[in-house]
């Protein structure tokens, strides 16, 4: 487990067809964790009959919302890894089109499996005190949308003042903006804990800090960005920097 301070781990029964089947999963990692090459490791697995090119379908869709869609530290490693397999074991009629009616319930539930699996390893992340859910509407495309949600859950001035609990609304502009996706100050908005404090690039004239002040002392921390552009919209899951992360790392090897 390394760093890892739990063991992740999900179960969860559904039907397809007249079949009860099972989904489990296990999953391994708490820092240099970010999309796409991170010290992550995910196996899902189920007794369901699937076909191959329908598994694999389904693991491509849902890891772009589950492990593609959570940040530690924005380090990366060689070993991130997600893998699913379906050994068959089931009596179900053997799926082969994701789309197909039956398999709906499975669908919902994969993919819950695997949300449920990435926010864990944010959960755990070394040394947090709070979980950071950003959720980004109004880009260009969901694209843009996410990158400019990572740029947020990465800004270390971000982390550190969700850390300090200080409702530094500028510090998320900033990060916004050095993203290098497509936003306009006269049609940013931004909110923390459901409390809209700018909308359209102007401060809110009837703007109190006390309730945002309050959301910060929470364990989970949501912030709002509606960037005004388009449809493209996109959720990301991170975590704040504290002394801990830095007394983690700063000893790995002593």
């Amino acid at each position: 487990m390394t760093t890892d301070t739990f063991p992740k781990a999900v179960s969860k029964q559904v039907k397809i067809g007249e079949t009860t089947v099972t989904i489990q999963g296990i999953a391994k990692g708490s820092g240099m964790v970010a999309p796409d090459m991170a010290t992550m490791l995910a196996f899902i697995t189920t007794d369901a009959r699937i076909g191959h090119d329908a598994l694999q379908t389904l693991v491509s869709s849902t890891v772009e919302t589950s492990f593609n869609s959570i940040t530690v530290d924005s380090d990366t490693s060689t070993s991130d890894m997600v893998l699913a397999f379906a050994t068959g074991a089931a009596a179900n009629d053997k799926v082969r089109d994701v789309n197909d009616p039956s398999f709906a319930d499975f669908r919902r539930a994969f993919a819950d499996t695997m949300q449920e699996l990435a926010i864990m390893i944010v959960k755990d992340g070394e040394g947090l005190s709070k979980l950071i859910q950003i959720d980004v509407s109004g880009g260009v495309d969901s694209h843009s949308a996410r990158r400019i949600g990572l740029a947020v859950a990465n800004s270390p001035l971000v982390k550190t003042a969700i850390s300090g609990e200080d409702a530094n609304w500028g510090r998320i502009v900033m990060a916004v903006g050095k993203s290098g996706e497509p936003a306009n100050r006269d049609t940013l908005s931004v909110g923390i804990g459901g409390h809209w404090i700018a909308r359209n690039g102007m401060l809110l004239a009837d703007y109190e800090e006390a309730p945002i002040q309050k959301h910060l002392h929470e364990r989970h921390v949501t912030i709002q960005i509606d960037l005004g552009l388009g449809n493209g919209a996109a959720r990301i899951w991170g975590c704040d920097l504290t002394h801990g992360y830095v007394d983690i790392n700063g000893s790995y090897r002593s």
